[in-house]
């Protein structure tokens, strides 16, 4: 018999041929009014948007993320007469990375939180709430909710969505059940708090975890999760097992230092299992399944592989091979093929670069060069962006490791590949600080100094 509500692919498809085969064409009427109350807000995105007036070439920045932010900086410094003017949906920047160890309690919000206003006025560029419906190459515009902007230049880093159809949910009301109820923790800042209280209030059980395949949000974050809701449990003696389901065949980064904490450290709590490719999920039971078994959980934290923001693939750019939806550009200069004053940045972009924070920022150092190079007709040579990453794997005092790489182009393979790398897998206090010293640094570069 099958399982009720179990969000399958095998169930979808059933449903929806069944839905499809039983129902009939209807054409959709609009009355009067209906029409007469669209009108406004057609208009109001078919407008001019409420902002200042250019005073040199605008550059609009989609995405207030570390590479937008950075990139917004930067554009101002390589070239002042730029009128930069950043776009994200939300009125405050709440920082994903150290989030793990806010969870476990070692920092508080206010070290994560940061205004898009303070950043604006700081670095001399002007910031807009907003959510960005498409763009236009031809006439050069971005379109928002809140009407269109002109552009000289454009910069998309709108960032990542959870892909919940590769772990076998395709319904869009499954997958806003599964996000409400077991957010990934790598998208909203709303995630983040529900996974707090989960974690804090949790008292015995299973409490599920998993790291996802693909290129995700940080390659260690969810080993690093799961290490802080471990040390939370132990420190509260609960009677409870984190089950770690990796859709990899193995740690993919820091193996021997996540090993070593697995066993060392939480051998009472952790149980790691590699090659665990989830196929399904059944929300009202707490159930996965994967290809070979099935898991009951109390609570879980479900981490999907991830895409590309949408508004890349609307946009018509997204590679269509592409499983991520990334889009094609050029693999130095981050512009589009056939456009040299739109460049996607941060986690929708195509190249294998870490997609964490450091990465980011290091990368939209170079790009915000590069444009301003374009600007005035010369060319920059490539160079590679660094990734810096701790990971924290013990608290009270917290203790962390890290990993410092760059990366090159192979000419035989024709693809990237890691160089230059600097791993320290021995975690201790002297890196825990080292983590929080390295965040503030960050932060105080995107928003202060």
């Amino acid at each position: 018999m099958e399982k009720h509500n179990k969000f399958s692919r095998r169930r979808f498809l059933q449903a929806g041929g069944a839905t499809l085969a039983g129902s009939t064409c209807m054409p959709t009427v609009a009355t009067a009014n209906q029409t007469q109350q669209s009108v406004p807000a057609l208009q109001r995105l078919l407008r001019s948007a409420d902002v200042p007036a250019a005073k040199g070439a605008r550059v609009i920045v989609v995405g207030g993320g570390w590479s937008g932010l950075t990139m917004a900086k930067y554009l101002k410094r390589f070239n002042p007469a730029f009128d930069v003017l950043l776009i994200d949906r939300q009125s405050a920047f709440v920082s994903f990375p150290v989030s793990n160890a806010w969870l476990a309690d070692q920092v508080k919000l206010d070290f994560l939180s940061h205004s898009f206003f303070d950043a604006a006025n700081n670095h001399d560029y002007h910031f807009m709430q907003a959510s960005v419906l498409g763009f236009d190459h031809e006439s050069r515009k971005v379109y928002t909710d809140r009407g269109y902007v002109d552009y000289d230049y454009l910069v998309l880093a709108p960032g990542i969505e959870y892909d919940y159809s590769r772990i076998g949910v395709e319904d869009s009301e499954a997958q806003n059940l599964l996000f409400h109820r077991y957010p990934g923790g790598f998208v909203t800042s709303s995630e983040l708090l529900t996974i707090k209280h989960k974690i804090h209030e949790f008292r015995r059980g299973v409490f599920l975890l998993n790291v996802p395949n693909g290129d995700y949000r940080c390659a260690a974050a969810p080993y690093e999760r799961a290490c802080m809701v471990a040390a939370i449990f132990k420190q509260q003696r609960l009677r409870a097992k984190i089950l770690l389901l990796d859709m990899n065949p193995e740690i993919k980064i820091k193996k021997a230092g996540f090993t070593r904490a697995f066993e060392k450290l939480y051998g009472d709590y952790i149980e790691y299992l590699p090659s665990s490719e989830i196929s399904g999920i059944d929300v009202e039971k707490r159930i996965v399944e994967t290809d070979f078994e099935e898991y009951n959980f109390d609570d879980a934290i479900i981490y999907p592989p991830v895409r590309a923001s949408r508004l890349i693939e609307e946009a018509g750019i997204a590679n269509p091979q592409s499983p991520q939806k990334t889009p094609d550009t050029d693999p130095f200069k981050y512009h589009l093929p056939d456009d040299e004053r739109v460049y996607v940045t941060g986690d929708s972009r195509s190249q294998p670069f870490s997609k964490g924070g450091h990465t980011a920022h290091s990368e939209a150092q170079y790009v915000a060069e590069v444009i301003a190079a374009h600007a005035l007709d010369k060319e920059l040579q490539w160079r590679s962006p660094q990734t810096m990453c701790f990971s924290a794997v013990d608290i009270e005092p917290l203790k962390a490791m890290s990993i410092i790489t760059y990366y090159r182009f192979n000419q035989q393979s024709h693809l990237f590949e890691f160089d230059r790398t600097h791993m320290i897998e021995k975690w201790d206090a002297q890196g825990g600080q080292a983590s929080l010293a390295w965040a503030e640094g960050m932060y105080r570069d995107m928003f202060y100094s």
